[in-house]
């Protein structure tokens, strides 16, 4: 494994952020940036992040990924030693009451325990779930209005082919793009490409819906949203990256996810090491399916996490996030061959169009001589 691109991952997945509060994982894109050549760092007006590299030469690549994990926002201390934080994402509220926090409070972190939560029901398609809202915990000392906390996990952490986080989902997308922006760099090419990083998706894709709506990438980019989504029976952690035809609301562009395939099967046809899978990810919802209802081209990729939000179901506790650094490895792989193939996008699915063709030929005359009375019909000989 490339050592930057590890160094990468690791310095990303020790920084603190949540929804709203995202400015670490800004400040190290931002000097990343700074320290590569030819790498433009813009943020919009919602302060979703945007990197361009090389000229707008054909259908621009656009990799998107967000910026932020569930998490607290400290708001006031309520007593000596209590502070009241709001809280954004999706956990389950029965895993908070005891639960261990680290507040991200001056020089040294400040730990806490969760002893009492707030919630509100949140109406669904289906039902009507509770969701946490802000949560009173119990500090060693005072916390800074505004700083971040998170679940009081151990530093991140590899054990053989597995990483273990606070926070994987999706800040090992976010590093996996400036993983292939540095990988780009180093070769000295020439290509089309963006990444867009974006805040508050776990609150329900705020900056991805602010920068479609604003139109902040070009509308005839290919947007692939990268995720890190729950491992399913299907697809399975050390499998690959996963080529994500669609989610529990929609199915991506099909066009963008064939083009995808394309270019993982020719990596795969130059390097054994290559491994991907292609599923329908249905567990949730993500950024993709923003991008096709705003009207552009976009699919998905990701790879399988394990303890998804930190929930580890089958012993109802709360544990950090793991993803196998394998399929992260791939799929920094596999974002380099998009940002450098040959292979143009065109919104057609390469080969299908030939493939119906020589179908259509095929049975044109069948078609035909049978299209007001039924007879025989001989069988043509295969068209190639």
């Amino acid at each position: 494994m490339n050592a930057q691109h590890l160094r990468i991952l690791k310095d990303l997945l020790s920084l603190p952020t949540a929804p709203f509060a995202e400015h670490r994982i800004i400040d190290y894109v931002r000097a990343f940036c700074r320290e590569r050549t030819g790498v433009r760092f813009t943020q919009d007006r919602f302060g979703n992040v945007l990197l361009r590299l090389g000229r707008a030469r054909r259908r621009p690549l656009v990799l998107a990924a967000h910026m932020d994990h569930p998490g607290f926002i400290a708001e006031r201390m309520i007593g000596k030693e209590l502070v009241r934080a709001a809280w954004h994402g999706g956990v389950e509220p029965a895993y908070f009451i005891g639960a261990k926090v680290r507040f991200f409070s001056g020089s040294q972190p400040v730990r806490g325990e969760v002893v009492r939560i707030q919630t509100a029901v949140i109406p669904g398609p289906a039902q009507r779930r509770e969701r946490v809202t802000r949560a009173d915990i119990r500090v060693a000392r005072e916390v800074k209005t505004g700083a971040v906390g998170m679940w009081n996990f151990p530093d991140t952490a590899i054990r053989g082919h597995r990483i273990r986080a606070r926070g994987c989902d999706d800040i090992a997308g976010v590093a996996a793009a400036l993983a292939c922006v540095d990988e780009l760099v180093r070769r000295h090419g020439s290509p089309n490409l963006c990444v867009l990083l974006t805040r508050a998706e776990e609150v329900g894709f705020a900056g991805a819906i602010a920068a479609a709506n604003d139109r902040s990438l070009p509308a005839d980019a290919i947007i692939v949203a990268i995720e890190c989504s729950a491992e399913r029976p299907h697809v399975r952690m050390g499998s690959g990256p996963i080529l994500r035809v669609g989610d529990h609301t929609s199915v991506f562009t099909p066009a963008a996810t064939a083009w995808c395939r394309t270019i993982a099967e020719t990596v795969a046809t130059t390097d054994s090491t290559f491994t991907f899978q292609r599923a329908l990810m249905d567990g949730g919802t993500c950024e993709s399916s923003v991008y096709c209802e705003f009207g552009y081209a976009a699919t998905g990729v990701c790879i399988a996490l394990g303890n998804y939000h930190n929930m580890a179901a089958s012993r109802r506790r709360l544990t950090p996030e793991t993803v196998d650094l394998r399929d992260w490895t791939n799929m920094v792989r596999w974002f380099v061959a998009m940002a450098t193939t040959e292979t143009r996008y065109d919104g057609t699915q390469p080969g299908l169009r030939r493939r119906l063709r020589n179908l259509g030929r095929r049975y044109h005359a069948a078609l035909k001589a049978t299209a007001r009375t039924p007879g025989r019909v001989s069988h043509p000989e295969p068209t190639r």
